[in-house]
């Protein structure tokens, strides 16, 4: 019985603080303190993320907005940040160069290296862009096969949906949205497969609205994680504990709903100021 209520324990305190990553392993040095995180994104991600201006390495919008409000509740400053491509942003916290993916789906993959924190920071869909008047009918992924599609390098459209993809469909990576929207203009692929609301941001962004639509339903539907790297020196039980408590907080009184509001606001105004400064 003793040994029963240990592990009960155990797997408890491993899904509060980590979500799917049961066997998470934890390296905190007797006083030992974090003094501070660094966290970095899918810098092309409006308005869930995107780079400022291209002569920084500043991250604005609504995960934005959430990191910041976490770090005044947790107490530790935060340092959100461009580090490149979103292949290379989930590279940098593999290696734990950088702590923490503000915005993350759900993989095995990306589990084996990093600790998912409940509940989900957002929500957010991914949809089938195609040319418009050069559709193909799409009412399910079946309908995607034998077609060329592309996405951005390192995405993912949740497990179920990667897994059949990997399988049954043909798609490219590339390293930006840009050229993906880019190839799908000049006829070499017949589809983009990404979010529905970064998508809308970056077509109009192009100048693309009236050429590239997407379609329905959407390919699948997923929460973005916040995720701490297990290579992090703040990967403590004391620090989760502290991150996990802040975010079922602000979970229960709706700040991540406001941070997306004043996020889509905050692209507004941020596409007739300063997008020109990403068109250079």
């Amino acid at each position: 019985m003793w040994l029963q209520k240990t592990v009960l324990f155990c797997l408890m305190n491993s899904v509060f603080f980590s979500g799917f990553s049961f066997a998470s392993e934890i390296n905190e040095e007797p006083g030992g303190e974090c003094s501070s995180l660094t966290a970095t994104g899918n810098p092309e991600y409006p308005p869930f993320l995107w780079r400022g201006n291209n002569k920084d390495d500043q991250l604005l919008g609504a995960n934005k907005i959430i990191i910041d409000e976490l770090s005044r509740r947790i107490n530790i400053p935060i340092t959100l940040k461009s580090v490149g491509p979103w292949s290379k942003a989930l590279s940098a916290v593999k290696n734990g160069r950088v702590d923490m993916i503000a915005g993350a789906f759900y993989t095995n993959s990306r589990a084996s290296y990093m600790d998912y924190f409940y509940p989900v920071m957002l929500h957010t869909t991914s949809v089938v862009w195609q040319r418009k008047g050069e559709t193909f009918p799409f009412h399910s992924k079946k309908d995607l096969q034998g077609k060329w599609g592309v996405t951005v390098i390192s995405n993912s459209f949740g497990q179920a949906f990667d897994s059949y993809a990997r399988q049954d469909l043909n798609i490219l990576s590339v390293a930006s949205l840009s050229n993906a929207f880019q190839m799908l203009m000049a006829d070499s692929v017949d589809y983009v497969l990404y979010e529905k609301n970064p998508g809308i941001a970056y077509v109009t962004m192009l100048g693309l609205q009236k050429q590239i639509t997407y379609e329905s339903p959407s390919i699948s539907s997923e929460g973005l994680y916040l995720t701490l790297s297990k290579a992090s020196s703040c990967n403590t039980v004391a620090v989760k504990q502290k991150i996990a408590m802040a975010l079922s907080q602000m979970h229960k009184q709706g700040i991540a709903e406001k941070a997306l509001f004043d996020g889509i606001k905050e692209w507004r105004a941020f596409q007739t100021t300063d997008i020109a400064l990403l068109k250079k």
